[in-house]
């Protein structure tokens, strides 16, 4: 018997969301006033939620690492938001995004979840104008849409390449109103470091003052996380230096499972490696994808410059392999694409790990329209590429401005080089429909949890996701917990409970102290990414993902006994933070490695090489892995496989086809 009960309403696939919301219970406003919930993270997802709950009526408290909300990874999203409102009258529809967003995750989602999220989408778009979210608009003044990979559609909203700044910056702007009111309380600065658990409940956090080193106790009726993604397991990722998976792993460690972690996001058109001296790497949004056309050259190892090589000479092998969506394929294929191109000797620039990303054939296309426009039907090649700059300029100007100052190229002129690296992470927490994960009280949100995106994440669903959950799914669903918790006061922080999570926590960040090794944190984060790139990166295979275990076994025991971290635990100490942060990311690097093991078959983000197709794409196993691997946490290093069997009633499942 499964421990995992999806909570999914009966009935109707399009009406269950909204018999949820008729039928669901309610908590008074006067009770609301004496509710208190803990919200972890400030990003989309958590500062949406915590502005909402607050807004409520709850006592709402949030934490966030960072010295401002505004500095959440969130922010660093670029390309845009999906919503189903057809402004494009395209064909789009709710039903649209629901199947486009199941078939994008090669069948690996749970369809109520992902068909409530296409439901809202619409009103997160509505939300953010009337929060004055400068989304960019047509020149009669309807809001502009651009298309993302996997679709055949425009439902993409957006601002320049800022799209997730722009969208912080609203969700922002309502939690400092909730905190300008006293409804919540904010700690910047804060790391938390335990999950409170009282009679099986989720009571409360053990928090770091990051600045003091100070250990605090925080009690909630109830505890949101909002944490972001783990890809920085691989050290080189696209995200933020700070993003880590502590306190969704510290969760794991108290009973909340963990759901397909081996479900990573390679992003196609990221700025190539330069050298191991990088801490990061930079992406350049999928937008880019509408305008620009992928290709290497058809004769190996080419070292002629982009413009020096011939039309007839370059493979757009996007466009010849995948017809029907060309550049704008799923981000899992594109990536594959790329680096089977690269495998075969046809990657360009110095390392030979990069395809081009070229923009010529489009901006002279916008530079004769602009100057049809201006009465001019012949223009000359230099003034349609003179007005096309301008267009690409207005639409894409920050991405291509970030990608002069990082490579010192001018990419107006010359093709950007790009290849694939670690970008999103499809796996978390496991969740219900009601946003909870298997610890009573507990909830997960945005890419923190598992639940919308399958194996792969459509371009443009990760910030629909964390407004989706934060605004209009978790309000609702927590209400059903917190009705039943109106009775229990305030639990003091003195309690038994609070005084063994603070002991703990403390007692893992002496130990890091103490240990006075001789090789620094970074030295270890390296080598784990490096085991993780290489074995349970963008290609896996059984005979890696073997020797990837036992390596990080002993890279653990190699941490754990010669890390050195300096200063004490009761002062400012980032690299204490790094370490426990680092030690978490061991330990999941490992469970990472054991899920991509169990799953036989390719699927999405996962392509195990033994299980795929004659062409070289992925081959699903539905008969023996249509379920979500939720992970138990036992304690002592081993882990229970618990499955929630898949069932898609209201799409056939298919081969993945984008030709």
């Amino acid at each position: 018997m499964s421990a995992l009960n999806s909570n999914i309403p009966e009935g109707e696939l399009t009406n269950k969301w909204t018999k949820f919301k008729s039928s669901v219970p309610l908590v008074n406003p006067s009770n609301k006033r004496s509710l208190e919930v803990i919200v972890v993270g400030s990003g989309l997802a958590g500062a949406s939620a915590a502005a909402t709950l607050a807004e409520m009526g709850y006592k709402v408290k949030c934490f966030c690492f960072q010295d401002s909300p505004r500095r959440a990874h969130s922010i660093a999203a670029q390309g845009g938001i999906n919503a189903a409102k057809n402004y494009q009258n395209d064909g789009d529809s709710t039903y649209r995004l629901f199947y486009d967003t199941i078939k994008g995750g090669d069948y690996r989602a749970r369809e109520a979840n992902v068909h409530r999220l296409a439901e809202v989408s619409a009103n997160i778009i509505d939300q953010c104008v009337a929060q004055g979210v400068p989304l960019a608009r047509e020149y009669g003044g309807l809001l502009d849409n651009r298309s993302f990979g996997g679709t055949q559609v425009q439902r993409t909203f957006y601002a320049a390449g800022q799209t997730g700044q722009q969208l912080l910056l609203g969700a922002y702007s309502a939690l400092e109103r909730q905190i300008g009111m006293g409804k919540v309380e904010m700690f910047t600065r804060h790391e938390m470091l335990e999950v409170v658990k009282i009679d099986g409940k989720a009571r409360g956090i053990i928090a770091r003052n990051l600045i003091t080193g100070e250990l605090e106790r925080h009690f909630g009726h109830a505890v949101v996380l909002g944490t972001g993604g783990y890809g920085n397991v691989f050290f080189l990722s696209t995200n933020a230096m700070g993003s880590n998976v502590t306190a969704a792993w510290k969760a794991n460690k108290q009973g909340a499972f963990f759901a397909n972690p081996c479900y990573t996001q390679i992003h196609p058109t990221c700025i190539p490696v330069s050298g191991d001296h990088q801490s990061k790497l930079t992406l350049m949004s999928e937008s880019l994808r509408n305008d620009g056309r992928i290709w290497v050259p058809k004769k190996k190892d080419d070292t002629r410059k982009a413009s020096d090589i011939p039309e007839d000479e370059r493979d757009y092998y996007l466009e010849r392999r995948y017809p029907a969506f060309g550049n704008l394929v799923p981000r899992d294929v594109a990536s594959r694409a790329a680096k089977e191109r690269c495998d075969a000797g046809y990657g360009v620039g110095s390392s030979k790990l990069a395809v081009y990303l070229d923009f010529k054939a489009n901006t002279e296309r916008y530079g004769k329209i602009e100057a049809s426009k201006a009465g001019n039907h012949n223009p000359d090649q230099e003034t349609c590429f003179r007005l096309g700059t301008e267009v690409i300029k207005e639409k894409y100007g920050n991405l291509f401005d970030m990608y002069a100052q990082i490579t010192g190229e001018n990419p107006y002129e010359m093709p950007m080089r790009i290849y694939p690296a670690v970008h999103y992470t499809m796996g978390g927490l496991w969740v219900d429909y009601n946003l909870m994960t298997t610890v009573p009280g507990l909830y997960c949100t945005g890419e923190a949890n598992f639940s919308d995106h399958g194996a792969n994440r459509l371009g443009a669903s990760a910030l629909m996701q964390g407004l989706a959950d934060g605004y209009f799914v978790l309000p609702y669903t927590i209400g059903a917990y917190l009705s039943k918790e109106i009775s229990v006061k305030a639990i003091p922080t003195d309690h038994p409970a609070f005084v063994e999570a603070e002991a703990k926590a403390k007692g893992i960040l002496d130990t890091l102290i103490g240990i006075k090794g001789t090789k620094s944190v970074d030295y270890f984060h390296k080598k784990l990414g490096l085991i993780m790139w290489e074995k349970c990166g963008m290609a896996r295979n059984a005979e890696g993902l073997k020797s990837a275990i036992a390596e990080i076994q002993q890279l653990k025991k190699d941490f754990w006994s010669d890390v050195r971290v300096p200063g004490d635990s009761n002062e400012y100490n980032p690299e204490l933070e790094k370490a426990g942060r680092v030690a978490d990311f061991i330990e999941l690097g490992e469970l990472m490695c054991l899920d991509a093991l169990n799953r036989n078959e390719s699927c999405g983000g996962h392509f195990r090489e033994e299980y795929q197709t004659e062409e070289g794409e992925a081959l699903r196993d539905d008969e023996n892995y249509a379920y979500v691997a939720a992970w138990e946490n036992k304690g002592d290093g081993t882990f229970e496989l618990h499955k929630e069997e898949l069932k898609f009633e209201n799409i056939k499942i298919a081969q993945r086809s984008y030709k």
